[in-house]
């Protein structure tokens, strides 16, 4: 019997003492990196809340086995919010497509989530009303004739059916309670809400294609309700993707179950709690960052220093910096690259590495006083 088919379903259960402890350091942790996150000035801020999105857009598509570019997503967040970050990258109709939902779900999250909205997220995930190479029902919910919905896997003739979903006779009626439930003033603790929410949508699995995804965007939609701000600072779409296997697990232990979902929202929480863990490195680096351009901006830089010290400190760049290199990045003679270089050392943003001669190398500070 799926969960589905249960007398009680949907009609959700869970033990709330059990929970009450994982559910309050989850909630602290949500709090305090938050409350760092507003201490940022504007910039960083803008800075921390597009990698965040940049992450859940790829790891949310990854899950689902789509490969997207994170510089494609990164450029097509940044344009779409009005960063100078956007560059010039183009972005193909898929990415395009998935960030325009995510973003809706996350920046306008105190707007009803409706079926005609739904309708729209899976349009834009689906520009071609294709799936790969099968056509698919677009902006509606999956049509009779495309048969039962099943999750398998294993060789054709010998499937393992994981999960079945409800008929399709049943989806108006499931997704209008869903909907209904969703958008209720409700006892519910947010971030139970968003773990209730994900498991039911999936559960009832309305489109043909795409319910991953959309899912994880309702459950983005329920987080930043619960977190009052559209900035997002900690990614669970990241997160799920590390722990893929488990997920599914979960997903499929829970679906194949009643009604009473405590174990699910255990897993829903703990994911959460390393997702918000896991930001803390974000944090960190934007947060070093800041104080490290507040020590700069006391004697400022020239336009080649700002733009080498820029360049360290992006997330691809490795190794250390030395004369040629600088040089060869400012575009300006050696000479003029090693006076430079000398200026930041002389403030104390570069940090001199052991070595001399051609082996001279600098990187920037570990810690800003």
């Amino acid at each position: 019997m799926w969960i589905h088919e249960h007398q009680d379903w949907p009609n959700f259960t869970w033990d709330s003492e059990r929970l009450a402890f994982k559910l309050a350091e989850t909630r602290y942790r949500q709090g305090r990196l938050l409350g760092q996150m507003e201490e940022l000035g504007f910039g960083f801020k803008q800075e921390a809340n597009l990698k965040t999105l940049t992450i859940d857009v790829v790891k949310s598509s990854a899950i689902e086995g789509e490969i997207l570019k994170p510089e494609e997503v990164r450029s097509s967040i940044a344009r779409r919010l009005g960063m100078d970050a956007a560059g010039l990258i183009p972005a193909s109709r898929d990415v395009e497509g998935v960030v325009e939902m995510m973003l809706d779900a996350t920046q306008k999250f105190a707007q009803p989530l409706d079926q005609n909205r739904l309708f729209g997220w899976h349009a834009a995930l689906f520009p071609t009303s294709r799936s790969s190479m099968q056509r698919i029902t677009v902006a509606n919910w999956r049509p009779m004739d495309a048969g039962p919905m099943r999750v398998v896997s294993g060789p054709m003739g010998r499937e393992k059916i994981h999960f079945e979903a409800p008929n399709a006779e049943r989806l108006e009626a499931e997704m209008a309670t869903f909907l209904t439930w969703f958008d209720k003033q409700n006892d519910v603790d947010p971030v139970l809400k968003a773990g209730i929410a994900h498991l039911w949508f999936l559960t009832i699995h309305p489109f043909e294609d795409g319910n991953g995804r959309i899912a994880r965007a309702i459950s983005d939609m329920a987080l930043a309700r619960a977190d009052h701000t559209s900035n997002r600072f900690y990614s669970l779409s990241g997160q799920i993707e590390s722990e893929r296997k488990e997920y599914y697990k979960q997903l499929e232990k829970q679906q194949r179950s009643t009604p009473e979902i405590t174990g699910w929202l255990e897993w829903v929480l703990d994911c959460l709690e390393h997702a918000v863990a896991n930001s803390e490195q974000t944090l960190n680096r934007v947060l070093f960052k800041d104080k490290l351009w507040d020590k700069i901006n006391r004697n400022p830089v020239n336009e080649r220093q700002r733009l080498i010290i820029n360049r360290m400190l992006e997330n691809d760049f490795e190794g250390f910096m030395n004369t040629s290199t600088y040089a060869k990045l400012a575009k300006c003679s050696n000479d003029t690259a090693l006076r430079d270089i000398s200026g930041l050392k002389a403030c104390g943003v570069f940090i001199q590495n052991p070595g001399r001669g051609r082996s001279t190398s600098y990187r920037l500070p570990d810690t800003i006083e």
